[in-house]
């Protein structure tokens, strides 16, 4: 009996999602009453809760949910949150990692990092207040992030008595910025109370009006998004060599598969060879497995260099179009920074602004310099030629941080838009003839280099 539940536990799909908006929407709230209804808390946390609540939480000595979530001291103290704060439960159909990011406005950056490995994201909107700045600019970058699934929770509707005209309102007022977002993504709207539950975890009565599901019913049912690029790419991130006659090549692998004898390109060098042992658990590696490969030839490569399938879209080059989100409260400079993409860290420079995204319209503004929060699209030229794709494809290629090189401050996060004057095309393109021949070759006199003919 409990090795099928394990069974059942280890093979439910894993779904990781984010709570954002602005402050005081109530993110953390909503994520201690699933936590809360879900039964995904220990006698000792309930204990704990019981007690933190009266002595620092803010519902009149009931209990106060979002202290569950926020722990460092200086949330508890102010009611906010300020860190990303990831918890785990478990449902019946899922388990789920939740990120819990902060609403203000100088904390947008440790939004990001929360969102950059979401599936889904719980955009929450206070029906006091409506759809505020701090909304507009949290959707635009889970968008910009690749995120298809949106959930606007519309929280605190007992303070409104429930009102559907004020939830209709809203919806209407948020389907206006919809031209502005990836016309990929599948929103779902849903009212709810995440102090008393209301349409948490079950239908409320209180809502009788709204025909939906419950909160927790659309995160066990939305149909989560798969990798768009399907051929294998692993990343290099260690060489392990602990003998003259053992080199591994380490890594996790960033999307699709790869099994003992498959043919592969090692990039930016653009080098052929065959697999011929994987060190992992399994017979294949396959998308998010940590393993080491070795290669039948004797190839330099190094941390940073790429290892993938023949047939692949990647490209090598060291220019490019990103949206970017500056995360320093020190501006721009004309200087190189260092840019750390995957497994690489190469010197950069941002050598054009195109435009600025202005977040209470969406208008595209010129500037010359970035500030905190800005968010914009932007020419980066890089002082080598590696790996690279657009983050739409594969977000591992397709996605940067730039880090100043005097102080170690990351001060902003990229997505890859367009690639820029790559080198000729590196796929392999095989005739049967040349299979054949390699094949014999490889068979019969292995001693022989073969790699290209």
């Amino acid at each position: 009996m409990f090795e099928q539940y394990l069974k059942q536990e280890i093979n439910k799909d894993l779904c990781c999602f984010i709570t954002c908006g602005s402050v005081d929407d109530g993110k953390s709230t909503l994520i201690g009453r699933l936590l809360y209804d879900s039964n995904s808390l220990l006698k000792d946390q309930l204990k704990s809760l019981d007690s933190d609540s009266k002595k620092y939480g803010t519902q009149g000595g009931d209990i106060d949910f979002a202290l569950l979530v926020d722990g460092l001291s200086s949330e508890v103290q102010q009611g906010i949150t300020i860190d990303v704060a990831y918890r785990f439960f478990s449902s019946s159909k899922r388990n789920f990692i939740i990120a819990d990011t902060p609403g203000h406005e100088q904390y947008t950056r440790n939004m990001v990092t929360g969102a950059s490995s979401a599936q889904i994201a719980i955009i929450l909107v206070d029906c006091r207040k409506g759809i505020t700045k701090q909304t507009k600019r949290h959707s635009y970058i889970a968008s910009l992030l690749g995120i298809k699934h949106f959930i606007v929770a519309v929280n605190k509707m007992d303070l409104v008595s429930y009102d559907k005209t004020i939830f209709d309102n809203i919806c209407n007022d948020y389907k206006d910025m919809l031209d502005f977002l990836d016309s990929e993504i599948s929103i779902n709207f849903i009212p709810i109370s995440a102090l008393y539950g209301d349409n948490i975890i079950n239908k409320s009565e209180n809502l009788s009006w709204y025909s939906g599901f419950s909160l927790m019913w659309i995160l066990d049912n939305v149909k989560l998004s798969q990798n768009a690029d399907s051929t294998f790419i692993l990343p290099i991130q260690m060489i392990n060599r602990p003998n003259q006659d053992y080199r591994a090549f380490c890594g996790n692998v960033a999307s699709g598969s790869i099994k003992v004898g498959d043919e592969v390109c090692v990039l930016p060098s653009k080098k052929f060879s065959r697999i011929k042992q994987i060190i992992s658990n399994e017979e294949s590696a396959k998308t998010n497995m940590a393993v080491s490969l070795l290669l039948e030839d004797d190839i330099d490569i190094s941390r940073g260099n790429v290892i993938c399938s023949l047939e692949n879209n990647l490209m090598v080059g060291n220019k490019f179009r990103a949206f970017v989100v500056w995360m320093s409260e020190i501006s721009l400079k004309k200087q190189k920074y260092l840019l750390k993409l995957a497994h690489n860290v190469v010197e950069a420079k941002i050598v054009n602004i195109e435009f600025k995204k202005d977040v209470n319209n969406f208008d595209e503004v010129e500037v010359t310099s970035l500030e905190l929060n800005d968010i914009a699209s932007c020419i980066i030229e890089i002082d080598e030629c590696i790996t690279l794709d657009v983050y739409k494809q594969n977000k591992e290629l397709g996605s940067f941080i730039l880090i100043d090189k005097y102080d170690n401050q990351t001060i902003a996060a990229g997505m890859i838009s367009f690639i820029f004057n790559t080198q000729e095309s590196i796929k392999r393109q095989y005739t049967d003839s040349e299979r054949e021949l390699n094949a014999f070759i490889r068979k019969n006199y292995p001693e022989w280099e073969c790699k290209e003919i």
